[in-house]
């Protein structure tokens, strides 16, 4: 195959630091694995006898590109109480991820920019590349908060779009009302359009989750039943803005992803109303024990949700520290990939206690040993 083939973009988009641990692991004869951002959980089993039965009836074929009606007339209704937006529509998309696309996709031309918060969630930058963008960072070090001095420093005359994600992947900050707030009347005022990333909604441990949706109307909010009800493999999303905005994103939807998986979307029907509760609080307690084990030792903040602790190495860059680590058998992922500084790795705490309880052993050893010389 010539070289000439591969389109310039895929020069800029490097393959994922965590796809890496991944095939690592998969080499292990008992990692310690604390990488994998998915619960542990399996999909509860009322969604999966949905999903099943939804495929033994037939429903196999392509659904309406926007989703079923009984499923989207649940997101509609719970968005409609939520905010009482009379122009905020909704419909179902493949996964997250796939929202992501079809938002920056349908919004950015090439040389807009777009402004997202380091630390990132990993695609951020690589479909902002893809819709031939410039991805703007603006630092969030060392507490992992907003600073609305440093976002309007960073504002242009071609800044499309500000990405956020609360609570974050890879930090687990839960933004307050102020940051919140902020930034949604700031892109109001400014007339960008705020994308929110709200995924991990449902893991918020020290305070209530708050969407930017409450305070600017056209923010574009993006959500999905992967991480809530451990349905991650099974590619079903939502997403919520202005009518006209979401009816270019549905248009786009049905030349690219067509549909979100169709018999999947039954399993969303159940998965709307199952209670979780009980697996929000199970990683409150997990939350705790990881960041009681590991305070002493390493600098923390953020934590406050998601399931992640995004930790100051000790000594040597990130990525040094994680080497010493896997060395160790303890798989993690190292900060960079999240981030332009090397300086933190990313722990995951959707583990059994007992591989929390090996893993955090692992951590205060090689924090203590210091530097291998």
């Amino acid at each position: 195959m010539s070289e000439r083939w591969i389109a310039d973009r895929m020069r800029h988009i490097d393959a994922s630091g965590i796809r890496k641990v991944f095939d690592l692991a998969a080499k292990m004869k008992d990692p310690i694995n604390l990488s994998i951002g998915q619960p542990h959980f399996d999909t509860p089993q009322p969604i999966k006898d949905a999903i099943t039965k939804a495929i033994a009836e037939g429903k196999n074929a392509y659904s309406q590109t926007q989703g079923i009606a009984p499923l989207l007339a649940k997101v509609q209704a719970g968005v409609d109480k939520e905010y009482g937006h009379s122009d905020r529509k909704a419909f179902l998309t493949s996964g997250t991820s796939g929202g992501l696309m079809l938002a920056l996709s349908t919004l950015v031309n090439p040389g807009d920019e777009v402004i997202a918060f380091d630390q990132w969630f990993v695609m951020y930058k690589h479909l902002t590349t893809l819709a031939g963008g410039k991805c703007v960072q603006v630092n969030t070090y060392p507490t992992f908060r907003i600073d609305l001095d440093k976002v309007k420093a960073a504002i242009t005359p071609r800044t499309k779009v500000i990405l956020c994600n609360s609570p974050s992947n890879p930090t687990g900050h839960v933004m307050g009302e102020d940051e919140v707030r902020g930034l949604a009347e700031l892109c109001r005022e400014k007339d960008i359009a705020l994308i929110s990333d709200e995924i991990y909604r449902a893991f918020c441990y020290d305070g209530p989750f708050l969407s930017p949706a409450k305070w600017n109307d056209q923010t574009i909010v993006i959500d999905g039943f992967s991480k809530s009800h451990s349905m991650t493999g099974l590619r079903l999303g939502w997403m919520h803005g202005p009518e006209h905005l979401m009816q270019q994103m549905i248009k786009l939807q049905q030349f690219t992803f067509v549909c979100a998986p169709h018999p999947v979307q039954y399993g969303g029907v159940v998965a709307w109303d199952y209670d979780i509760s009980d697996r929000v609080a199970d990683y409150r307690r997990k939350r705790d024990f990881v960041v009681n084990a590991l305070k002493n030792d390493f600098e923390i903040h953020g934590a406050s949700g998601a399931f992640y602790v995004f930790a100051k190495a000790p000594w040597g860059t990130g990525t040094e520290f994680v080497a010493e680590a896997i060395k160790n058998d303890l798989l993690i992922i190292p900060g960079n990939v999240f981030s332009s500084q090397d300086t933190h790795f990313r722990i995951s705490y959707a583990a059994e206690d007992r591989t929390l309880e090996r893993g955090v052993e692992v951590l205060k050893r090689v924090a203590k040993q210091g530097r291998p010389a």
